[in-house]
């Protein structure tokens, strides 16, 4: 940046047409994201077709360097998302669904450079600019995946966290790629391999280092802070630890110094942000953190009142104590990362960085130059392509028989299928029926209770010998309805999960126009500017970015109509996945 020799920057009033367009860009963000939100679950595509209309692409309404400014700004939104996907992840379920994970991330990478290669034949690419497309393409927009869950309420389920893991592996390769492409522009002369594996073993450092600190580092420190605490409630110091400010500082201090860390190293700043979210989720969860005596006020009149009876002195003692462990379990909950954010980070991002960030990305979409006839069938058959090429990844949550036990990793008992317990509850209480002996009219009647005369103190005799009918009646209902289901095909599991999993995974976003756009700029696709190529790829990443969170958005609206019609149970729509 040049060095600037003025002494300030002078203040003029805004015109009235800036304060107008600023105005209706700011709330049309929000409320075209209430209103798509409410109906879709994807109000970011809205806030990116509000970016073309008021950017560049558009009606050039905002000013080149305003738009730089909201590029700058929603940059910070997405740091901030990719940081709240960290908070939100949870290590059992990511344990227990790593190898899952890493089956649906390497999916999504290989599929989708391996399919671009359709471009030799399509747009008569070489092969360098089809892998410089298909590393484009390869990544998924972990700012939509992330927005997306958020809305629908699936980022703490057993599929979301899949779903999160594999996006941020798929980010970790697409960033990788930005490197290669970047080094791929060059001579090949100046082309280093460490140029190359410099961002893959930043990354691996990094975890490795994160890991370290959070074991042997800020495990000892918390409980030597805790026990300082504990010991001092009252000091200055204790009154310090058990206030709100430390652990916002502290967690924010953590994102900017991974985030530095990781920017300076050579890696992706949004896997450190991601890293950062993750790290303060297994503090919370993992170091522990004792809380000093509330401070508790005077009781209210009435329960001093309600007190002086012996009766009512016991009713009293118990509201009281209700009311600390309520008040201790707020003041626990507010030094979480998650309640941090929530409290302090949530309101600015969601109103102002996170609109400003899918803005930004209509701003890059050169919609002029994209609707050429050539350019546009070209781009429908390669956005086909790269549709297919994530969506399979969905297949990972689909049952196969005899392979769901070679591609999952072993699931807890609670999560076993409902149908396998009713029928073996059906299976094991018919047999103990008709095994055990015919009771009589005094057993039969404590077995077989009528809920009729719970209130009733004793059985007419009518009642005692219609009770072995009853039970006849009811051992052939189970019969029946044990037969039923030995006769009928095991149920097969939703295909709900898969399509979600791999509508969500099609979304390409800021990653993707990143790694195209410096392809383009360092000559990859050709010395043309805005080639056909560019301009194919363009269609690709724009059309996913569309159509992913559309589809998303539907299928989520479908999911939840089903749980309202069972009752609002998720699992028997989406399963095993569908488990917090």
């Amino acid at each position: 940046m040049p060095a600037s020799t003025e002494a300030a920057l002078p203040y003029h009033e805004p015109d009235i047409i800036t304060i107008l367009v600023l105005v209706s860009f700011v709330l049309l963000l929000n409320f075209v994201n209430h209103l798509v939100n409410h109906v879709l679950y994807c109000g970011l595509l809205a806030q990116i077709l509000l970016g073309i209309a008021w950017g560049t692409p558009g009606g050039k309404w905002l000013g080149h360097d305003l738009e730089q400014a909201i590029v700058d700004l929603g940059y910070l939104g997405l740091i901030l998302i990719v940081y709240e996907g960290g908070l939100l992840t949870s290590f059992k379920a990511l344990k227990d669904n790593l190898l899952l994970s890493i089956g649906v991330a390497t999916t999504g990478i290989c599929v989708p450079i391996a399919l671009s290669y359709a471009l030799l034949s399509l747009v008569g690419a070489t092969a360098l600019q089809a892998f410089a497309a298909g590393a484009a393409l390869c990544s998924t927009s972990l700012g939509t995946t992330f927005s997306v869950l958020s809305a629908s309420g699936l980022s703490t389920t057993r599929m979301g966290v899949v779903l999160t893991s594999a996006a941020m592996m798929d980010d970790v390769v697409g960033l990788v790629m930005v490197q290669v492409i970047s080094n791929l522009g060059i001579a090949t002369s100046h082309f280093s391999v460490v140029t190359v594996l410099r961002p893959i073993l930043v990354s691996l450092g990094l975890v490795l280092v994160m890991l370290l600190a959070a074991r042997f580092v800020a495990m000892p420190v918390t409980i030597w802070f805790n026990e300082l605490r504990t010991s001092q409630p009252e000091g200055k110091l204790g009154r310090l630890l058990s206030s709100r400010v430390l652990p916002l500082g502290v967690h924010i201090a953590v994102l900017i110094g991974a985030l530095t860390a990781a920017i300076y190293a050579g890696t992706s700043g949004l896997f450190a942000a991601y890293l950062a979210g993750a790290t303060i989720t297994w503090w919370d969860d993992h170091v522990p953190h004792p809380l000093c005596p509330p401070v508790v006020s005077a009781p209210p009149a009435e329960i001093l009142s309600s007190g002086r009876g012996s009766g009512h002195a016991h009713e009293s003692s118990g509201t009281m104590a209700t009311s600390q462990s309520a008040i201790q379990g707020q003041q626990k909950t507010r030094s979480t990362g998650a309640d941090v954010f929530e409290q302090v980070l949530a309101q600015p991002l969601r109103r102002i960085l996170s609109p400003f960030f899918f803005a930004s990305i209509g701003f890059s979409i050169p919609v002029s130059r994209m609707f050429a006839a050539d350019t546009v069938w070209k781009g429908i058959v390669y956005t086909t392509l790269m549709f297919v090429g994530k969506l399979v990844c969905g297949l990972w949550l689909v049952r196969f028989s005899g392979l769901a036990g070679t591609l999952r990793m072993p699931r807890p008992k609670y999560l076993g299928s409902p149908l396998s317990h009713s029928t073996a509850a059906v299976s094991s209480a018919a047999p103990n029926r008709n095994e055990a002996s015919p009771p009589g009219p005094a057993e039969t009647s404590e077995s077989v209770p009528d809920p009729n005369d719970a209130s009733k103190e004793g059985v007419s005799p009518q009642q005692n010998d219609a009770s072995p009918t009853s039970k006849s009646q009811d051992n052939k209902v189970l019969n029946e309805k044990q037969k039923t289901l030995q006769a009928s095909p095991v149920k097969p599991l939703s295909l709900y999960p898969g399509c979600v999993l791999g509508c969500a995974m099609v979304a390409r976003g800021e990653i993707g126009f990143l790694i195209s756009a410096i392809a383009e700029s360092n000559g990859i696709y050709g010395d043309e500017p805005n080639g056909p190529i560019f301009l194919v790829v363009t269609w690709a990443i724009m059309l996913c970015t569309f159509i992913g969170p559309l589809l998303v958005g539907a299928l989520v609206k479908r999911i939840q109509h089903l749980d309202n019609h069972s009752g609002g149970a998720r699992s028997e729509v989406l399963g095993v996945w569908g488990v917090t």
